[in-house]
């Protein structure tokens, strides 16, 4: 019997003991100082073949925890940049913690033998997606724009940062904010150099980072971790140049870092369309397809500090004054069942000169281990000056309809404040937790105008309206909202979450508009397009959640309960309120499961609401267009809105494959969007304003019907025998968006089919080179218009390339090409943008650079575009920065603290 036993453990018991799986964790810190490495790589090997097992990559706190080991012995292996690689041999029978682990730093210099180890390029850890600098050359001078755009999934689009396809909104820097949001004067501030790795996720909100609990509000975010060593020292660059055609630039960024004191300043000053400071002499950076000619001149200053141990303060001003001057011509053709072919063309003239200062804060005081204040206070005052010059003109196939000459001038002032200020206690329960939110808002708006303007209208008895008036517009603003959420731990793996939120949002605006007299004074109140207009906002919610969260899985479910109240109060020129109430339920749900450290699934679904705005709800004629006139509607509703997506990600860290993949839907009941009436015979739409034959009148309403999906793909792979990585990205967008014209429904469909793929060099830091293309197939339809279907094609090509020769020596070129096809006759299809630059290296460690530069060297830059609405195809362009040659002189600022070479910053 004993040895039937025995065969039983050994054949069942013995196996399952096998197929058990265990937990490594640990800590990564400085031997020098016990600081600890956020972005550190553990991996775990096989010690026979040294084969990757699993990996991970530390948190903020330098920890990490590595799951799903079975047991066995294994060869631990743990790397940051710049310091010794530690491996250690461990036997794993359970879950095991490793404790500290101390790196000593790389000060050995190797002069007879060169050791090449091939970088880990990515990892994934939970929603993390850490990529390693040194996988990817950079020429020593980058930017850390230029090493992030080699990343797999990123691209740049219509000068915007995207990761796999969504805006890039946050950038942190070792975790802390880094000039706000603003995120190329960001990237731009730091050089590739001083960065060990790279961090894409989805920022959770403060409320749900202090809480726990997740509320669905995300911002995609770029954490740029640096090197230990180079946190003490002064770097940057600063350049300055001059060129043909009176153009000219001068511009410096500096960083004074000192471990958590930092401190960066930038200036700008030009007249070549480049609103931020570019680490690269002959990059387009933000003046390509830049509307207009544009003059900059700016300052930023951005500061963070741990004050003292508990109260750490981050903060950015900017100051910025920006002239554009343009020219623009349009044509729209509209959707009208008639089929009458109505088409609305016209010229542009504008110059605007605006100012603006803005100030954000993050101020964090930790009480002790279980209170924590945050205060984010936002400041903003912008002053803007506008002339305004068009001439546009109403067609059909029978002729001319209207057309108008119309001149403005205009001063804006806002002002705007807003605070969040949190409050967070834990228990001594784990998961106990108590949050609360304080919300107040402050913003004002001062407008004032002169327009004069003749208005032609072709009928059977030719009319000439002058139109010469003065007008001011005075908003203001006040909101406030006050937020609690309780969180109670259920059992080991569940919590539940508790949450009431009331707010509300007050707004006044007085418009008056004054007509001109026969002696040219403005003393005649036209009341017709004058109001005086308030509306309230009151909501309450209440949310009941659930959260269930074991090993690799997390499923939350939530529930909200809202009541809004809306009040609409007219007090001239007539009197008039208007109270409304609607209830809604808001459901959410999230899956997150991680089948393992290198794949993950994510399942989501929202809903939500929006208001309509002051805007959309005062019922007050703008005419700045007398052809195409607007009003508000206070009778709208507010939007529900509903929001499906699933995304997947992989990554092979050691082969340096990546894939991410996603599919989202949204739709939306009692859209706000437009409903434009367009007259065929002279028809009163308010107290003395008369709508004239193919003049329109828009206003916005509630429509159902809208619709749209999205599905985007990147898969990026390293080409070995090129030393190159290569990446493609897919994607199909369809969207449907309904409106009313004439008072009949009208669909806008529009279907998008996108390819690209983009191919960065990593043979070495003296040779570089990009190639990117990207296309994209459009398909527009119109339910009302059939003759409006149009397929149109666009495609941009882009070739960066960087060559240090000679000793120094640099040649640099950067080519796009622009495809349209598709657009109204007259409008540029094509073009090809090269700039191109010439320089030569010296001083000491080549830090100083003289170069010649042109810009649009063949004199093709255009910016032609389409745009399509529910009410008409519109084609566009604008005046753009023209060809022009500059001398540029560029200093490089590398300075670090006593043990800190320069060569050993490049031995890193």
């Amino acid at each position: 019997m004993k040895y039937l036993i025995f065969i039983v453990v050994n054949c069942f018991i013995f196996p399952l003991l096998l197929a058990q799986e265990f937990t490594l964790s640990g800590h990564i810190q400085s031997h020098e100082d016990q600081s600890t490495f956020p972005g550190a790589t553990v991996v775990v090997q096989n010690p026979g073949d040294s084969a990757i097992i699993k990996g991970s990559i530390t948190d903020y706190e330098g920890h990490f925890k590595i799951s799903g080991l079975g047991s066995g012995t294994y060869l631990v292996k743990a790397d940051f940049i710049g310091y010794q690689t530690l491996y250690q041999k461990i036997d794993l029978s359970k879950n095991l913690d490793m404790g500290m682990l101390s790196l000593v730093e790389d000060t050995k210099v190797l002069e007879a033998v060169e050791i090449v180890g091939k970088p880990v390029a990515s990892m994934q850890k939970g929603d993390t997606t850490q990529f390693s600098a040194k996988a990817y050359k950079t020429a020593p001078d980058a930017s850390s724009q230029e090493l992030i755009e080699k990343l797999p999934g990123i691209s740049t689009v219509d000068g915007k940062l995207q990761a796999n396809g969504e805006d890039i909104q946050v950038i942190l820097v070792d975790g802390k904010p880094f000039f706000g949001g603003d995120v190329n004067a960001a990237l731009q501030n730091l050089p590739a150099e001083v960065v060990a790795s790279i961090q894409i996720f989805d920022k959770k909100s403060d409320k749900a980072a202090l809480s726990g609990f997740d509320d669905g509000a995300q911002q995609k975010t770029i954490n740029i971790i640096t090197k230990p060593s180079r946190r003490v020292g002064q770097f940057g660059k600063s350049t300055i140049g001059v060129g043909t055609g009176n153009t000219y630039q001068g511009g410096a960024s500096v960083n004074f870092f000192n471990n958590d004191r930092r401190i960066t300043v930038t200036g700008l000053s030009n007249n070549i369309n480049t609103t931020n400071y570019s680490a690269d002499p002959s990059s387009m950076g933000d003046n390509i397809n830049a509307n207009g000619l544009i003059k900059t001149n700016n300052l930023g200053i951005n500061f963070s500090d741990h004050l003292t141990s508990k109260f750490e303060l981050n903060g950015n001003y900017q100051f910025s004054r920006e002239e554009n001057e343009q020219t623009q011509r349009r044509l729209r053709d509209y959707a009208l069942a008639s089929d009458s072919g109505q088409v609305y063309a016209e010229d542009r003239y504008t110059n605007r000169l605006n100012t603006a200062h803005r100030l954000g804060l993050k101020l964090e005081y930790t009480i002790n281990d279980k209170n924590v204040l945050l205060m984010r206070p936002n400041l903003s005052f912008r002053n803007e000056q506008s002339i305004n010059n068009f001439l546009g003109q109403t067609t059909s196939g029978s002729g001319p309809i209207n057309a108008t000459d119309n001149t403005a001038t205009a001063s804006y002032q806002d002002y705007d404040y807003d605070n969040n200020l949190y409050y967070s206690r834990k228990f001594g329960k784990e998961g106990r937790s108590f949050t609360s939110r304080l919300h107040t808002g402050w913003h004002t708006n001062e407008d004032r105008s002169r327009r004069y303007a003749e208005n032609q209208f072709f009928n059977e008895s030719d009319s000439l309206g002058i139109l010469d008036q003065r007008t001011t517009r005075s908003r203001t603003g006040i909101s406030w909202e006050v937020q609690t959420s309780y969180t109670e731990p259920l059992g080991q793996h569940s919590m539940m979450e508790l949450e009431y939120e009331i707010g509300d949002r007050i707004d006044d605006s007085d418009k008056l508009t004054y007509d001109a007299d026969e002696s040219g004074e403005y003393n005649a109140l036209d009341t017709a397009l004058s109001n005086t207009f308030k509306s309230e906002y009151l909501r309450q919610k209440f949310e009941l959640g659930y959260q269930w969260k074991v090993e690799g899985l997390k499923l939350q479910v939530e529930t909200e309960f809202q009541r809004s109240n809306m009040y609409n109060d007219q007090v001239f020129p007539s009197e008039t309120d208007l109270k409304k109430g609607f209830s809604s339920v808001l459901p959410s749900a999230r899956l997150d499961y991680r089948p393992s450290e290198d794949k993950r699934i994510e399942l989501s679904y929202r809903t939500s609401t929006r208001e309509p705005s002051i805007g959309d709800l005062q019922d007050v004629i703008d005419n700045s267009n007398a052809l195409q006139l607007s009003a508000g509607n206070p009778d709208l509703n507010q939007t529900y809105n509903h929001r499906a997506r699933a995304r997947f990600w992989s990554s092979d860290p050691e082969n340096g494959k990546s894939l991410y993949a996603s599919v989202e839907s949204s739709f939306a009941q009692n859209l706000i969007t437009n409903s434009t009436f367009i007259a065929e015979e002279s028809q009163e739409v308010a107290e003395g304003v008369i709508l004239e034959p193919g003049s329109q009148f828009t206003r916005p309403a509630n429509v159902d019907g809208y619709y749209q999906f999205r599905y985007y793909m990147s898969y990026g792979n390293p080409l070995e025998v090129l030393k190159s990585n290569i990446r493609f990205n897919g994607g199909v967008n369809f969207t449907r968006k309904p409106g009313m014209v004439n008072e009949v429904l009208n669909f806008s469909n529009a279907q998008n089919y996108r390819l690209g793929v983009s191919l960065n060099t990593n043979i070495s830091e003296n040779l570089d080179f990009n190639i990117s293309t990207r296309s994209s197939y459009h398909v527009a339809e119109n339910s009302l218009r059939p003759s409006l279907n149009n397929n149109f094609y666009n495609q941009t090509t882009r070739v960066k390339y960087r060559w240090v020769f000679l000793g120094g020596f640099v040649y640099r070129a950067d080519l796009r090409h622009q495809l349209n096809t598709g657009l109204s006759e007259g409008y540029d299809n094509s073009s090809m943008l090269l700039n191109m630059s010439a320089g030569r290296k010296f001083l000491k460690n080549d830090l100083a650079e003289i170069s010649v530069n042109v810009y649009d060297l063949l004199q093709q830059n255009n910016n032609a575009r389409r745009n399509i609405t529910e009410l008409y195809i519109e084609d566009q362009q604008s005046t753009v920065l023209e060809r022009y040659f500059m001398l540029t002189f560029t200093y490089n600022i590398r300075h670090f603290s006593a043990g800190t070479t320069r060569e050993d910053f490049e031995d890193i």
